[in-house]
């Protein structure tokens, strides 16, 4: 769960532009693209499947086969942690608020499912911006979704300062968006943005993220 290889600046090739977009020019960008995701909704409702935590294990897979989605700092020291796990809203409708839990990354995704739901049910009803079950891990990413509208463009905007849930001020994981369904012409399509920290993320480490995520979206059948 907590397994951590740290970077070695002097043999690292991405070192100085990491040094100058985390220290000189500090940048945060955002990407929407739409994905279709038609044949994983039909098969997940065929199985009585929830299609949210398929999301959370769609993205925590594919950011696990791309390292750049990885790097992070750990105790002071850069460097790239093997798996990160989601971090999601639960959303209370009794007052509108929202609280964070988090969901241990499985590989298996019927072990990550069953693991989803026991936590939503033991910890899913808990108010307050963190549940019972506590701050997440130090190697987890915020992953969302706002089911009410769609959008076509999503961005958010990190302060440089000391955050209360997280270690560090330096925060270099993806932030993961996602929209309501769009339905056309017999496609269900997902809005899905995604924050990157510039240091860490190139605009050809999201073409690789967009890429694998749409090719799991069309062959469901391999994972679900």
């Amino acid at each position: 769960m907590m397994s951590f290889k740290p970077i070695d600046a002097q043999q690292w090739a991405r070192a100085e532009a990491f040094y100058y977009y985390a220290n000189i020019a500090p940048t945060n960008y955002s990407v929407t693209n739409s994905l279709d995701v038609t044949k994983t909704y039909a098969l997940l409702k065929q199985r009585g499947c929830k299609f949210f935590p398929a999301y959370l294990y769609v993205m925590s897979r594919v950011i696990r086969e791309i390292e750049q989605l990885r790097i992070g700092i750990n105790e002071g020291q850069l460097g790239v942690w093997e798996t990160l796990h989601p971090v999601y809203p639960c959303f209370h409708p009794e007052n509108q608020t929202v609280s964070l839990l988090w969901t241990e990354y499985q590989a298996d995704f019927s072990q990550f499912y069953q693991s989803y739901l026991a936590d939503v049910e033991e910890y899913g009803r808990d108010l307050g911006m963190l549940t019972k079950k506590g701050s997440p891990p130090v190697n987890a990413y915020v992953v969302s979704c706002i089911p009410w509208f769609s959008f076509s463009s999503f961005s958010l905007h990190y302060h440089q300062q000391k955050d209360y849930y997280f270690p560090s001020k330096d925060y270099y994981f993806p932030s993961l968006e996602a929209g309501k369904f769009v339905e056309a012409e017999g496609k269900k399509r997902l809005p899905l943005s995604i924050t990157v920290h510039h240091a860490a993320t190139d605009g050809y480490h999201l073409k690789l993220f967009y890429d694998e995520v749409q090719h799991l979206f069309d062959h469901p059948e391999q994972w679900v």
